[in-house]
């Protein structure tokens, strides 16, 4: 009897390694990247470690398919290296012997990668299923509408440059009030300027009152008075 159940579990164990290999059919690799992830909270990758994977493969897998059947037994590991990677299939529970589609595989695993990264505080970039694409976050979207913020920047402009017209032709304004009030002064004060010319001054014209010469206005009363 003893016998009989060591070549069962031999068999089996022969049966699993070829079910778990590098490569193999339905087979994925998995590279964790602790250290660098967590740094000096970095944990070590133990027994516990892989069975608290195994069990989270085989959530992943009774999440995806309704028929609850997967066990962590299901979950078989294999090439642990200490860099932390290894292989991992799922073996179908009711056969026992052949592996879980890899199709379904990735699909649970996509599904709940945020639930898996999460027990180990990892993230799709430290956890890495490289046969299997990581999931994209949905894009951030912004508190305010794009369409609000191109119509705020638009309107911005606008009053920016009405602005600008306005203190323009009111410094335009007083530009031009200034020159005339200051010409107004000038013609009001009737500045009489002395020029001298030949060595004998003589005055300018007064601008509004003019300025009458002595020698012809004599000259127009004695023809007057003839």
């Amino acid at each position: 009897m003893l016998r009989i159940l060591l070549l069962t579990l031999s068999v089996v164990a022969i049966a699993y390694a070829e079910l778990c290999k590098p490569d193999a059919q339905n087979a994925f690799k998995v590279r964790l990247s602790i250290k660098t992830a967590l740094g000096d909270n970095a944990y070590a990758w133990d027994a516990n470690e892989e069975y608290l994977f195994k069990a989270m493969v085989a959530f992943a897998m009774r999440k995806y398919s309704s028929k609850n059947t997967t066990q962590i037994s299901n979950v078989l590991l294999c090439n642990v290296t200490d860099r932390v990677s290894f292989w991992f299939v799922v073996t179908d529970s009711s056969k026992n012997v052949t592996t879980v589609p890899g199709s379904e595989v990735e699909a649970a695993i996509r599904m709940n990668r945020d639930r898996i990264n999460s027990a180990f505080l990892l993230t799709d970039k430290t956890l890495q299923f490289l046969e299997i694409t990581s999931t994209l976050s949905p894009p951030v979207e912004p508190s305010t509408p794009v369409w609000l913020i191109v119509f705020g920047v638009v309107l911005c402009i606008i009053v920016a440059g009405i602005v600008f017209l306005v203190v323009a032709g009111i410094q335009q304004r007083k530009k031009k009030n200034k020159e005339s009030t200051e010409r107004e002064n000038l013609e009001e004060k009737g500045e009489v300027t002395v020029t001298v010319e030949n060595g004998i001054p003589c005055e300018a014209l007064d601008l509004k009152t003019g300025h009458i010469n002595g020698v012809f206005a004599a000259d127009d009363e004695r023809f007057t008075s003839l």
